[in-house]
């Protein structure tokens, strides 16, 4: 069966020509250039830039499990449009080039190209070879397929129209000699329709176009022929013609393949429709007859866009067109007529013999057949009217134009005015297709082209809202969605718009008033019942949208989990609400029942990596940091470059202290630092971790690339002062001090460092009493600053003063030895009559040249989400305030054993030989010795 596909396709494609294959594809660049430079807009957004079944982390089976925009099926907010082959070509497109939009539009120009090569060749089926250029090139440039070319999401009309051309090119070679049945392109028709429905639903309609065919085109019944055989048929005045026999056996087998087709798809979707507002389709929901009459007037609209694209418009949905209430309203004479003119249409083509008849019959069943799943027929759809589910249905207008004009240019008193009638509109069709194209350059452009076409549309407002609102231009954006409010008031998308963007205004309690509305407008639960109408799952967002509000008032915490929990009772399946009341449970210190909240949720989704990461949070505050951890691993598995966990677990492990922890550590930090590379915290915690390996050096280096990122990072210069202080380059450490200071003037551990460089390695003795003295100002309790500052008493031969000095420390540290033992020496060498040289204290608790580091308490860094993204709880230790594995400031320089004088010291390590050479020396020197 592969090789015969090659000869259906390949032959048949030999039947055209080089030059007419040059002229289509030419007229088709000459058309879309510019599309090339489009980015991804409106639906886009959804199938491509939020699509995760595009990364290749996610498995290939998952394209068969999801629907066109990443869904699962068996959620009830999925589409339930499965189109996993079209994704699959989405998927290579990232694979080569990612989300850079240029490759995408290409290749969509290439399919359209296809798509009229080969649809060139179905004309040549039923017109002359002229005719059959002609409609090709006017199918070419037709602007109404804008949409379906230069909307990357209309690749899903590309590839199914290519199969679906296949599917019937191949049938028609299943008459063999004598009506004898071919089976093999019947089997191949069935394998290409089962691919097209694969790319896109309405691909299973060529079915009827193959039937049409066989009875109208290859057997060459009429209705009037055909209702004769039938009748006498069952009148039992003959039997059933071979032929006949034959047809039946074919259409029975086109048919069964199809219902079969049907039935796989309906499993698909778990026998679900998708859930549509009545905003989306406004008649779908509307009473007999204004149902009826609505529906209907949409045909002769399609229609009429197809005979005249002047006014496009990316979208028809909500009031684009009124709803017709009456039998009165004068739109029911455009129904009228176009019944008429279609229904005289069809009795030609069905009536009467000859070819021109099965040209038109054909072109009919192409105009209509595909139509069918986007009419509302057999169910609601999420639309009024989609331009690009008109890409087939053009078709069929194409050769009836090209069969008209074929007709009128045969007058030889007409054939000039047809030549230059039928120029003059393939250049303005092609004119406007290129113009049009620059419309969906962005979504601006875009929605603003929209609106030029229909103001009645509220989406079309709310949408243009939100191209500013992405650029951060709020109030430009308010007016828009105020707007929104205005042209449809009962809209509680429009409303939650106006919200989030007061919001973004910090204009709260406007945002709140908005938000109100909107949850005014949602149907209103009763207690005690359970809730069972089906509602749009993005309205539910109101409830999320509201709390998420009202919960940055401490006092109103309890009312915003209620609106969770209502959320809640809605829609038991709501993945987001259990989420944002995790977070916000974790705010209201209650761990237990977040856990409980998050774990509801991975019920719902055990493939949400921010679930995992965030039910790590929640470990981490039951203070269970193997569980904790094993959750950010969880979260790493589904998605390796998942920064926040890569960064959490990095800090985690280090804090752990354990030394085999620290390789992969550094690996997931290394990764951070590549995904977040103007993140300053990821370089200062690999600095950290430097430090804590003795790898001085490259500490030095990660330090310095996060204060060239940050100037003001308070504890990446405070730890590169310290580092140096360690390493004997204490000169070195002031200038980081005096920058450090200019930041935070009341820095006292910054303070500390350098009073004690100036002391002690400069020995600038007034410079370090400023910094003591400038400690106590702030601090009076600072027992580390005030004994320091004894020591520059002592320095500068103030005995008496030092001694007072040192009571006075001592009775704010009793218990430390150190004081004691100093006021000891002190008040000896007052009572003696003389002593040698200068003595200096050890500057007890400060960071000398012989002191370790401490690890530097900073606030958590906490990313902020949009109401339109999930929720997460984001805690980020942007320098590591509580890492048990950092090294502190050491509180004194008692070789013997260290003393702790204030809450945040944990450790003090074994102090550098230098520092207790320097100590024995200094009390060598107070004892006179």
């Amino acid at each position: 069966m592969f090789n015969f596909c090659l000869q259906v396709l390949v032959g048949n494609m030999a039947d055209i020509n080089l030059k007419e294959v040059t002229l289509i594809v030419g007229v088709i660049t000459a058309c879309y250039w510019n599309s090339l430079f489009c980015g991804f807009v409106f639906d886009d957004v959804s199938a491509i830039l939020d699509n995760k079944d595009l990364h290749p982390s996610t498995p290939l089976k998952a394209l068969f499990q999801n629907d066109f925009w990443g869904t699962p099926m068996s959620e009830e907010r999925s589409h339930k449009s499965y189109r996993p082959l079209t994704v699959l070509t989405f998927r290579l497109n990232y694979l080569f080039s990612e989300l850079k939009p240029m490759s995408y539009h290409l290749l969509n120009m290439v399919f359209h190209a296809m798509v009229s090569a080969i649809f060139l060749k179905v004309c040549k089926l039923f017109l002359d070879n002229k005719s059959s250029v002609i409609a090709a090139v006017l199918f070419a440039v037709h602007p109404i397929h804008t949409e379906a070319v230069t909307g990357v999401v209309g690749r899903a009309e590309l590839l199914s129209s290519i199969f679906f051309l296949a599917a019937f090119l191949s049938y028609t070679k299943s008459k063999g000699p004598d009506n004898s049945i071919v089976w093999t392109p019947i089997a191949l028709t069935v394998f290409l329709v089962a691919v097209a429905t694969l790319c896109k639903e309405q691909g299973v309609t060529v079915v009827g176009i193959c039937c049409v065919y066989e009875v109208f085109i290859a057997q060459g019944y009429t209705l009037p022929l055909l209702c004769t055989a039938a009748g006498q048929v069952l009148r039992g005045k003959g039997s059933i013609p071979l032929s006949m026999l034959q047809t039946l056996i074919k259409l029975i087998v086109l048919m069964f393949s199809t219902l079969l087709l049907v039935v796989i798809r309906v499993q698909v979707i778990q026998s679900q429709l998708p859930v549509f507002t009545r905003f989306d389709n406004p008649a779908a929901v509307s009473p007999t007859p204004t149902r009826q009459l609505t529906f209907n007037y949409l045909l002769p609209v399609n229609a009429w866009l197809l005979l005249n694209p002047s006014e496009l418009c990316c979208d028809w949905t909500m009031g684009t067109i009124p709803l017709i209430e009456s039998f009165l309203d004068i739109r029911n004479l455009a129904t009228f007529a176009f019944f008429c003119f279609l229904g005289a249409l069809g009795i030609f083509s069905l009536r009467y013999p000859g070819d021109s008849s099965k040209t038109v019959l054909m072109a009919l069943c192409l105009m209509a057949l595909p139509f069918i799943p986007a009419s509302n027929l057999f169910f609601p759809v999420g639309f009024v009217v989609a331009e690009r589910v008109l890409y087939v249905p053009s078709m069929g207008f194409c050769i009836l134009v090209a069969h008209g004009w074929q007709k009128i240019s045969n007058k030889s008193v007409f054939k000039k005015l047809s030549w230059v009638c039928l120029s003059m509109v393939i250049l303005t069709h092609a004119l406007k297709t290129l113009h049009r194209n620059w419309d969906w350059e962005s979504e601006y452009t875009l929605f603003m082209s929209a609106l030029k076409v229909n103001k009645n549309n509220a989406k079309l407002w709310n949408n243009v809202g939100h191209a500013l609102e992405n650029e951060k231009n709020f109030e430009r954006a308010l007016k828009y969605f105020l707007q929104a409010t205005h042209v449809q008031p009962d809209d509680i998308g429009a409303h939650m718009n106006v919200g989030r963007t007061y919001k973004n205004l910090n204009r709260t309690r406007e945002a709140e008033e908005s938000y109100m509305m909107a949850k005014s407008l949602m149907p209103q639960i009763i207690p005690g019942k359970k809730y069972a109408a089906r509602i749009a799952p993005n309205h539910l967002n109101v409830y999320i949208n509201l709390a998420n509000l009202i919960r940055a008032n401490e006092s109103r915490l309890e009312e915003a989990d209620q609106l969770y929990r209502q959320a809640i009772s809605m829609r038991p399946d709501f993945k987001q609400a259990y989420i944002s009341r995790g977070e916000l449970l974790l705010k209201m210190n209650k761990p237990l029942k977040a856990k409980e909240a998050y774990l509801k949720a991975l019920e719902l989704d055990r493939n949400n990596a921010d679930l995992w990461y965030n039910l790590a949070i929640v470990y981490i505050e039951l203070k269970e940091p193997n569980e904790a951890l094993k959750n950010f691993n969880h979260a790493l598995e589904l998605n390796p470059k998942h920064k926040l966990a890569l960064f959490n677990s990095a800090i985690l492990m280090q804090e752990s202290g354990e030394v085999k922890l620290r390789p992969e550590a550094r690996k997931r930090l290394l990764n951070y630092v590549s995904e977040e590379p103007q993140d300053a915290n990821g370089y200062f915690n690999l600095g950290m971790l430097a430090m804590d390996d003795k790898k001085d050096t490259e500490a030095e280096i990660w330090m310095k690339k996060a204060i060239k990122l940050q100037a003001d990072f308070r504890s990446a210069l405070f730890n590169l002062a310290l580092l140096y202080s360690q390493t004997a380059k204490e000169l070195k450490a002031l200038p980081i001090l005096e920058e450090l200071l200019k930041y935070y003037p009341d820095h006292i551990k910054g303070l500390i460092l350098k009073g004690d460089i100036l002391m002690n390695q400069k020995k600038d003795i007034l410079g370090a009493k400023k910094c003591f003295e400038k400690i106590l100002e702030m601090d009076p309790g600072n027992v580390q600053g005030k004994h320091n500052l004894c020591v520059v008493y002592f320095e500068e031969k103030d005995l008496l003063k030092a001694e007072r000095c040192l009571v006075e420390t001592l009775a704010l540290a009793p218990h430390e030895e150190y004081i004691q033992r100093h006021l000891s020496i002190v008040r000896d060498k007052i009572s003696s009559s003389g002593f040698l040289g200068h003595p200096v204290f050890p500057a007890d608790d400060k960071t000398s040249d012989g002191e370790e580091r401490d690890k530097i308490p900073t606030e958590n860094i906490e990313e902020i989400r949009s109401e339109s993204r999930p929720a997460q709880i984001i805690k980020t230790n942007g320098d590591k305030s509580h890492s048990k594995s950092n090294k502190q400031l050491a509180k004194n320089t008692d070789k013997e054993a260290p003393h702790k004088t204030t809450k945040d010291i944990k450790e003090i390590e074994k102090k550098r030989v230098a520092a207790l050479k320097r100590l024995e020396e200094i009390e060598r020197i107070l004892n006179g010795e």
